[in-house]
């Protein structure tokens, strides 16, 4: 070595291997980017696990439909399986588009072998309409699902598979207790196209999709709320890749479904405009949402500071204020961010009893929630007391207001715990044009009147808690 160079230059530095739980998808290519082995890829990341593939056929298709489909000679593969399942170590696989009736039974022999759980994903016709596998191909499943650890039909695929046509949960289970019956040691009947004449909206489709699992053991529906979305591009093959993931990392197979489940629920509920079409679900929806929960947290805790610096005591209601931060994709109420015991007034301003953490909110955080079912865009908010004074206040600033009365509230919404703050936004949004920034709850008999400020970001909920406080103070 010269004199005076320096070895930290010219050093390799140590590797630092990961290790991670290996899943195979064997199915189509989907250019478009949304289904296909791209989406079990990126499902399979978004899982922290290692995704490999072996591809049956490239197609030439985008958000509007399938333009033309190269399928892959069987033996090639099967030299792909061959390649993957000699060099990893496969911990759980899919299958999706399998096009023929001879790669089905390629499949089935391979997976005869494995030592891993497989989930059966039978594509048969794509979200367009357009048919991925062939009419003479349909028979040859059966073989397949002789090895499944799972096979996950929606109506359509379930009816051609077993000659059951699925109405509901009834007809759900009948379905599954006949795929059981050609060796599929479960079946989950997708809730996604199963008609629902008591739809109130008058399409055919309820408010609730009920997937409904069958095991030999037991039988268990998983229930979400329907999604008024046709971005639905890709969300078979994003629910089975997400189980087989699971799988992959050795959950059992009721936790991996109902995680499954909840994966593709908010990749659904949170599409992904692209392309002309109806764009496509968000694979990457959980996983984004959960590196947020830091930044959002420490979001509230800036708005906290700021509020305690201006002294918003006479914004204060009896109860105590709130402020909540709701992560990008939150869906429940440990997915917000709030100040554990919220802020009280002191001789000296406001002050916050404890730090901030998810789920320390109640009512402020499900009002959010249920706020975000209008407007997804709206992630914080702040409960402030609500009186004549800040009437006018409200009145003097000019924002778009709107309000409730509990005493309009019905009393079945009443009797079910937490459910007034979705029953009163509603009443809110539904009484106004476009987004509200504040909504007033006028309470009742034991419960305090109370203005709610909402916002899309921290620094914006600061802006207009501070002009209302502003125009308050000059008023007094």
């Amino acid at each position: 070595m010269a004199s005076g160079e320096d070895s930290s230059t010219t050093s390799t530095r140590t590797p630092a291997p990961v290790r991670k739980p290996v899943a195979l998808t064997v199915a189509g290519s989907d250019s478009g980017g949304g289904a296909g082995i791209q989406a079990d890829l990126k499902t399979i990341e978004a899982h922290d696990a290692f995704g490999t593939t072996a591809v049956t056929a490239v197609t030439a298709q985008h958000t509007r439909g399938v333009e033309s489909t190269h399928i892959l000679p069987a033996e090639e593969v099967a030299a792909q399986i061959d390649a993957v399942t000699g060099d990893f170590d496969v911990r759980g696989a899919k299958t999706g588009m399998l096009a023929t009736a001879e790669i089905i039974e390629t499949v089935a022999d391979r997976a005869a072998e494995a030592d891993f759980p497989v989930v059966v994903d039978p594509v048969m016709v794509a979200a367009s309409g357009d048919r991925l596998l062939d009419r003479d191909a349909e028979d040859a499943y059966e073989e397949l699902l002789a090895e499944a650890a799972l096979v996950t039909p929606n109506a359509d695929e379930a009816a051609v598979l077993t000659g059951v046509e699925i109405e509901g949960p009834e007809s759900a289970v009948e379905a599954g207790e006949r795929l059981l019956e050609t060796g599929a040691e479960a079946a989950l009947l997708k809730g996604g196209h199963v008609r629902d004449d008591s739809d109130s909206a008058g399409n055919g489709l309820g408010e609730t999709v009920r997937d409904v699992l069958v095991t030999p053991e037991e039988t268990r529906t998983f229930e979400h709320p329907r999604v008024g979305t046709e971005a639905t591009h890709g969300s078979g093959c994003t629910l089975s890749a997400a189980i087989a993931a699971r799988l992959a990392r050795g959950e059992s197979l009721e936790d991996a479904v109902e995680g499954g489940v909840e994966f593709m629920s908010r990749a659904v509920r949170y599409p992904l405009d692209v392309g002309e079409g109806p764009g496509s679900v968000h694979h990457a929806a959980g996983m984004r949402n959960e590196a947020a929960r830091e930044p959002t947290a420490e979001a509230v805790r800036e708005v906290v500071r700021e509020f305690v610096e201006a002294d918003v005591s006479s914004l204060v209601p009896e109860v105590g204020m709130n402020v909540v931060g709701a992560t990008p994709y939150a869906e429940a109420v440990g997915e917000t961010a709030a100040v554990e015991g919220r802020i009280t007034r002191t001789f000296a301003g406001v002050k916050p009893n404890r730090g901030v953490r998810f789920g320390a909110s109640s009512h402020v955080a499900r009002f959010l929630l249920a706020c975000r079912e209008f407007d997804p865009d709206l992630r914080f908010a702040v409960n402030c007391r609500f009186d004549a004074d800040v009437e006018a206040a409200l009145d003097e600033v000019g924002w778009p207001v709107a309000e409730y009365d509990r005493g309009a509230e019905p009393g079945s919404v009443k009797a079910q715990e937490g459910s007034t703050m979705q029953w009163g936004a509603r009443q809110a949004f539904e009484s106004v044009e476009g987004t509200p920034v504040a909504v007033v709850d006028r309470g009742e008999v034991g419960k305090e009147a109370m203005t709610k400020v909402v916002a899309e970001d921290g620094a914006e909920l600061v802006e207009r808690v501070s002009e209302l406080l502003e125009v308050l103070e000059e008023q007094n």
